[in-house]
Parts: C-alpha cells; structure tokens; sequence
C-alpha cells in the first residue's frame, strides 16, 4: 500500500515507523509544501473493525495482524517466565492497540530530565507542548486545549463496582481527584481516553490521514527496514525490503527513526551503530561506536491482584452471557456507549507506597474483570483486578540484536524486579492493595483474594507472588536515551540527534533517559512535537544567510 504522488525515490525527509511518533512527525514535516516526506511502516492498514472498536484490545493483542508477538528472554526475576511483550503492528502502532490512556506523567519527571542537562525538557516546556495538540473534554485551560489532532474524552461506561472502588481508596487515604494531567497526578479518578464519540482515537486517525491528501508525504507500509545507508558519518538514506525486493529510499535531509524503544535500537545495531565490539561480533561493520544503544531499558512492571466478589455486575459474567452481548453490541451500534467502549482500565490512582516518596511512585489500573492474561478469556467468576505498578523502576535491562538478519526479533531483557528497591516497592504495592480492598465500603461485595493469593503473607512470599504474577504493562522507553555530551551511554542529544552522525535523529519513546510517571503513549507524542519543531528550527537556520544571521 502506498499513498502520495511523488514517485521519486529522493525525500527530504525519511521517517521510520508510522507508529505515534512518525504520524506526528510526518504531519508536521510536510505542512510545508517545500518538504518531501516519505514515511516507511512495516505493519499494515488499520482496516480491520477492532482497531477502531475500544474494547477491540483484547482480540488485538496477541494477534499477528495486530501485534509484532515478540516475547522477552527468560526473565530472572520473574522465576525464569517470559513474557509476551506487544507492540502495534499497524498504522498508529501501538496507540492502535494500547489502553488508551491520556496520560502526562508528573512534573517532576521533566523536571529531572532538565537538571540532567538537556534544556528545553522542562515541565514548563513541555506542558505548552503537550497543550498544543490536545483536543480536551474539560475544555480551555491552564493545562489544557481544544481544536488540536489529539483528541480526549471522559470514559463512556460506569460501574458500581469501580465507584465503590473509589470510595474504599479515600478510606485507605487517597484522595479524590478529578484530573491525573496537571502535573501533580496524586488520587483516585476515572481515567481520560483517546477516544472521538466512543471510537479508539489512534495517532494515525489523529495526525497522519488528514495529512495524507499532501502531494509532498508519500506513506508505503508492509515496508521494512532493514538497514541505514550512509556516507561516512552522514546518513542519506534507508534500505527497504517490500514486496520481497530490496530497494533504496534516500533522504536530502534526514533520517529519522520512530520505530519504538525496541525497533528503533535495532535499526541502529543493525546499521554498524552501537557498542562497537557487539557489532563485531555480529559480523557488522562499526560506523559509530555508541555502547548505550539498545541499554536503559526501562519498563513498568504490572503487577496483578486479581479479587473474587459477589453480588455486583463485572464484565466475566456479561461476555460468557449471548444475551449481554447482544445488548452490548445494540448499545454500542445505535449510542456508541457501553462495555465495547470500555479501555483495558477505567479507573486509575496514582499513590506512594510508603512514606519515603515525595511524589507518587504507584499506579493503579483497576478494571471490572479479570483474566490471566491479555489475549486470554475472562475468567467464569465475577471479579476485579487491581493491577498496580512502580512508575520509577530502577531495574535496566537491554534490547540487542541476535543477529545481523533483519527478519530476527531481537532480544528483549527488561531485567525486573533486579533491584532491592524495585523489590521493596513490589512487596509494599501488594500490602497497600489489600489495604484499599480491606476498608468498609468494598466489604459488601466479600471480595476474596484470587491472585497472587490469600496465603502468602511474609515480604519473601509476597515477593515471589509478584515474580509469578508481575507482567509488562506495555511501556518500554530509554533504549537510545538523550543525554550531555559526558555521559558515554548517550545516544542522542538534546535535540535528539545521534551523536556522531550527520542526518540521523532518533524521535520516539526510546530516547527518554528516565520513564515518565504513568502511560507512555502522550509523552511520546510530545516528543515527536519537540522533535518536529526541531527539524523543521534547524531546516530553517541552515537555509538562512550567514549574513542575516550575524
């Protein structure tokens, strides 16, 4: 599939992946009528109904129409259990299948990205940033606006459930609150969606097809790229594998890799950019030597508890029940409401699990259902799951090549729970669940502790119940982190250009040096904003005259 009018094989500027990065960035790039554009994705339409159907997640992930199914190693910290780990495989990548969560993150997070050195990464920055391009229910404010690409609703479905939820939280100690996105995202609320009249809002249906009609952006997808084509230390170009042939797209400009925190690392490996001595060892020729390619993984660990309860609808018993669906299916079709609008979680909290933490260090997603893991059926019993995770992990692990075939996976390790402080939060999360479950106004429903389970009740056994149950929540982020000019495991810098290299910038999850406080998914979208209004700054400095810019 291809879109566009240029037939040229000449761009000014190739961007790799049209996941929620490269759809902004191929948006912005080609408002200017000067600038050619190709963007290059590997997945496929989003032609398929459950890509646009909210609660279509649960047949997305899992399915290798949707989701690139790769799978970490055995994970040490997990008991040796791997994992399967999802990534989109369409058009809008991952915001195509993810939860659809509108989520900031804490100021504190930008805040540290700018004491690190990279200016412009502040919380002021990029609030303005984040405001830019937001079309938000709330309407006009300080933190928020209307009238842009991505758009933001309240959830379209209530549960008893999930209200007396909340009830039980404010008991427990956490507050009420009514907005996670204003810098201090501490309380217990329903979530905000990326969702337009109760359809998914993906960053394709935002920002890359209103953008398709530009005679200056062509689109090909089922297009992988297998390598980067340089000139020395400038890099013009991307090799493409489509259609069973290999063939050149060259870039004037720039390269620009927006594959993820997993493609995106391997690209670069692939290309002879990364520790020198690994690619060797690969049998690749070494253009850079950047040893922190593909390090810093960073990832929020989920952990599940799962609660049995009576007398109290969950969605278990609606989707075993023909007559429910039915209903579902009517509501949905004639009102765009109901459980087929629901996301993987409505209800969220965002708590501190103890007293050592300025800020939040926990979030919640609690869900009206449960099941063993996404892909899988509910469960035949009403319940509810709490799922908690640390938002600041200290744990890193490693995305690495296995080979220097583009067609292998490559190795995914996020290395959880390697760390004493990541073990300590894990144990304090789950007594903190309980906390909450125990209070007064839960007890009506006789919620009864499936998973991890009643029994274990020592920190060692709590710590194994969360090796066994603990999952990824589908947020990698840091494999080519930005960062100064004295840290050896930089990959980018400020402005987000590889270091060493001409013509190459990396705009996308990975070059965050720490993971923000919550989803993953807006972050990136600012990201690709700053990155785009960078591009486009230095396009327009290197045009200018040295004259008229004395």
């Amino acid at each position: 599939m291809t879109h566009g009018t240029t037939d040229s094989s000449i761009y000014d500027y190739v961007i790799v992946g049209a996941g929620s990065a490269g759809c902004v960035l191929a948006n912005r790039l080609s408002r200017d009528p000067g600038n050619s554009v190709c963007v290059l994705e590997a997945g496929g339409k989003d032609n398929w109904i459950w890509f646009h159907i909210p609660v279509g997640y649960l047949f997305a992930i899992g399915n290798p129409r949707a989701d690139w199914m790769f799978k970490t190693e055995a994970e040490p910290g997990l008991n040796g259990r791997i994992l399967n780990y999802p990534r989109g495989k369409v058009l809008g990548g991952s915001s195509a299948i993810n939860a659809m969560i509108y989520m900031r993150g804490q100021r504190e997070d930008y805040e540290n990205w700018r004491q690190m050195g990279l200016p412009g990464w502040g919380w002021d920055d990029v609030k303005s940033v984040f405001r830019r391009h937001v079309d938000h229910c709330l309407g006009v404010s300080e933190h928020h606006g209307i009238g842009g690409e991505w758009r933001v609703e309240e959830p379209r479905m209530r549960w008893d459930l999930l209200d007396t939820f909340i009830e039980a939280a404010v008991e427990a100690g956490i507050p009420r609150v009514s907005d996670f996105n204003t810098g201090d995202n501490e309380g217990i609320s329903y979530f905000h969606v990326n969702q337009k009249n109760g359809r998914r809002w993906s960053a394709a249906r935002g920002f890359l097809k209103p953008a398709l009609s530009r005679r200056n952006l062509r689109l090909e997808t089922n297009t992988h790229a297998t390598r980067i084509l340089f000139e020395g230390k400038r890099a013009i170009g991307v090799e493409i594998l489509q259609n069973g042939s290999l063939r050149r797209i060259m870039a004037r400009r720039e390269v620009i890799l927006s594959a993820g925190a997993i493609a995106s690392p391997q690209l670069l490996q692939l290309s002879g950019i990364g520790d020198g001595a690994f690619l060797q060892h690969h049998g690749i020729d070494v253009v850079q030597h950047l040893p922190g390619v593909g390090e810093n993984l960073q990832d929020h660990l989920q952990l599940r508890p799962i609660y049995k309860v009576q007398g109290v609808r969950t969605l278990n018993e609606d989707y075993r029940s023909f007559v429910k669906k039915v209903q579902m299916g009517v509501e949905y079709a004639l009102f765009r409401r109901g459980p087929l609008t629901m996301a993987p979680s409505q209800l969220g909290a965002f708590a501190r699990s103890s007293r050592e933490y300025a800020t939040p260090n926990l979030q919640f997603h609690i869900q009206p259902l449960s099941l063993d893991k996404f892909g899988d059926e509910p469960h035949r019993f009403p319940a509810f799951t709490a799922s908690v995770c640390n938002l600041r992990p200290t744990s890193r692990g490693a995305v690495r090549i296995r080979s220097a075939r583009p067609a292998e996976p490559p190795s995914i390790r996020p290395n959880y729970l390697s760390t004493e402080d990541d073990q300590r939060v894990a144990i304090d999360a789950l007594r903190l669940v309980r906390r909450i479950v125990s209070m007064p106004a839960l007890r009506r429903y006789h919620p009864e502790e499936y998973k991890p389970g009643a029994h274990l009740a020592t920190d060692d056994e709590l710590l194994n119940g969360a090796r066994e149950t603990g999952t990824t929540i589908f947020h990698p982020v840091g494999t080519a982190k930005m960062g100064v000019e004295t840290d050896p495991m930089a990959v980018t810098d400020a402005r987000l250009r590889v270091r060493g290299i001409t013509g190459l910038r990396v705009i996308d999850a990975s070059i965050m040096p720490t993971i923000t406080s919550g989803n993953t998914n807006s972050p990136t979208l600012m990201i690709a904003e700053k990155g785009a209004a960078m591009i486009l700054e230095d396009q327009a400095r290197a045009s200018t005259p040295m004259l008229a810019r004395a």
